[in-house]
């Protein structure tokens, strides 16, 4: 098992499958009138955000809480960061208090990783600028699974703001991992830097791609939020115009297969990348995807700091 996770290429198809595995033992907790697991008592963990976040901190926390681990939240707002702390000096600060693992979010792509140098326990990314976010990926592998079952040979459409999307990144690794077929949809100014590289079909056209004409059927589509608060220039004329290209309109939902399920990392612009009419749809899995979270990132967690100590058996006796 690794000892960080920075990114979804850090995940082979063993190490992947194994997550979501016990993702799906952890999701079951969440039915249950008790919701503890004693696995990481006397374990601490310590949420440090320097960027805002309300579902990845927040399911995090209650991962962690809900396998007994002490959960402290540090964001930079407060903090020394404030003051003018560097990051290295509040990455130590933190691990000399004898922390067991950090969960990191941070604007600069590369900050996470840099982390890992300085301190000894275990890293995961929840996120760095534009780079990755790899539990984000492996949560929405977890709902796919859920809806459509063994995702070899599934055709997942990735459409929106790919250029500052870290969602869309460490998905198209992970899906790829898991025997999946991708396709980036956007238009030409968000198409990212080296996207020719990745493992991934690539249009600009939505309707093509969700009739099936471009690429073939299509099994899931997930729309990605439009991050106007990352860009600086002119990357769309006007929203009206976006919404008509690219938004997933009650109309371009009609072009889905039934059996296709719509996604959404959230936070979501409704009107702009996605309507209503689609979020709220019985296709929608947003909601199952939140929940998600909170499993797979109990998996992560376990997997990462009790996973050599307590084999999966414990791990099930427990669940039970």
């Amino acid at each position: 098992m690794i000892r960080h996770l920075l990114s979804a290429a850090d995940l082979d198809l063993a190490t992947a499958t194994t997550l979501l595995d016990s993702a799906e033992q952890m999701f079951a907790i969440q039915h249950r009138e008790v919701k503890k697991l004693p696995t990481l008592r006397g374990r601490t963990v310590v949420n440090l955000f320097f960027e805002d976040s309300t579902r990845t901190r927040s399911s995090f926390e209650i991962a962690g809480k809900w396998l007994s681990a002490d959960v402290i939240n540090i964001s930079a707002k407060g903090s020394s960061v404030s003051k003018g702390e560097s990051l290295r000096d509040t990455a130590l600060t933190v691990a000399a208090m004898g922390v067991d693992a950090l969960v990191v979010r941070h604007a600069s792509s590369g900050a996470v990783a840099r982390i890992t140098e300085w301190v000894q326990c275990p890293v995961i990314n929840a996120g760095d600028g534009t780079h990755e976010h790899p539990t984000q990926a492996l949560l929405d592998a977890f709902s796919l699974r859920q809806r459509l079952g063994e995702l070899r040979g599934r055709h997942v459409v990735i459409v929106g703001d790919l250029t500052h999307s870290r969602v869309a990144r460490s998905n198209v690794l992970l899906l790829a991992t898991l025997g999946a077929r991708v396709t980036l949809v956007a238009p030409p100014t968000l198409m990212p830097s080296g996207v020719a590289s990745w493992k991934c079909d690539r249009s600009w056209d939505l309707d093509d791609v969700l009739c099936g004409r471009a690429f073939g059927d299509v099994d899931a589509v997930m729309m990605l939020r439009v991050q106007r608060e990352r860009m600086s220039g002119g990357y769309f004329p006007t929203e009206r115009e976006y919404a008509i290209g690219y938004g997933l309109s009650p109309r371009r939902l009609a072009l889905l297969p039934e059996h296709a399920p719509v996604l959404h990392p959230g936070p979501m612009n409704r009107g702009l990348e996605i309507s209503s009419a689609a979020a709220d749809s019985a296709r929608s899995i947003v909601l199952d995807q939140v929940k998600a979270g909170v499993a797979v990132r109990m998996s992560v967690l376990y997997h990462l700091l009790a996973g050599d100590q307590q084999p999966a058996p414990v791990l099930e006796e427990a669940v039970r």
